[in-house]
């Protein structure tokens, strides 16, 4: 399998707090099946404040102690990015990690708040289409907006966006509005991709390979595109960044 979305990068940002967690969290991954991971730490302005060339300076030390470590998981980064208003400027410094590649358009992962839908959201992906940017939308199933206005994620498809859900969400590790949620979207084949958005080892950790079999037990192709073929295509032109 193929994890688009992870906070494993040591002391980055809410996600693994020192180098022995971070090493421990990528065999978890390895033990849950997954042969790849990009590691996208937040860039949340006034929280997170990293930037690409910071995460790349943490994405090289730590592909190194797994190179070393002899942990057998390639590894490449990009970032999780909060809706704001800075994201235009960003790009035109060309400072926005992308995932990879979707349909010849730059991938951008990118979180809204929990709480809501953000005032503008709608001008912001009609921008990044238009510059030749795929938003997806991270953990859509766990916006709270969304959660109590279904229909309001058949207007965010409308705009363009594609989705990635969270392996936990099809878990219960999320309460039941969550999973729910999960197996609505899961019920219209409505997102694209799963990842883990993993954190620590105990509280968010791996949960891919449980996910995977709950997906596939409702739909094997499904799964099998969600979990590994959808992701290989976006992360295919990333591989200079990989180890």
């Amino acid at each position: 399998m193929i994890d688009l979305h992870s906070h494993i990068l040591p002391g980055i940002d809410d996600g693994a707090r020192t180098l022995d967690i971070a090493l421990e969290m990528a065999q978890q991954a390895v033990t849950c099946g997954i042969s790849h991971m990009v590691c996208t730490p937040h860039i949340h302005r006034g929280y997170f404040d990293n930037s690409q060339s910071s995460i790349e300076a943490a994405f090289n030390s730590f592909k190194e102690h797994v190179k070393r470590e002899l942990i057998p998981l390639s590894l490449s980064f990009a970032a999780e990015v909060r809706v704001n208003e800075l994201i235009p400027i960003w790009y035109k410094n060309g400072e926005l990690p992308f995932l990879g590649k979707y349909d010849g358009k730059n991938v951008l992962l990118l979180e809204m708040p929990h709480s809501h839908i953000p005032q503008g959201l709608d001008v912001l992906i009609k921008w990044l289409l238009r510059n030749n940017i795929q938003p997806l939308i991270a953990h859509p199933e766990r916006n709270r907006e969304l959660i109590a206005e279904n229909q309001k994620f058949n207007w965010l498809q409308r705009q363009g966006c594609l989705f990635q859900a969270t392996a936990g969400a099809f878990v219960g590790r999320f309460g039941d509005k969550v999973e729910e949620f999960a197996f609505r979207l899961l019920e219209e084949r409505a997102f694209h991709v799963v990842a883990s958005d993993t954190h620590d080892l105990v509280r968010r950790p791996n949960d891919m390979q449980a996910a995977y079999e709950v997906v596939a037990s409702y739909d094997y192709t499904y799964a099998k595109k969600a979990f590994v073929e959808t992701p290989s295509v976006i992360i295919a032109l990333e591989r200079k960044h990989a180890s």
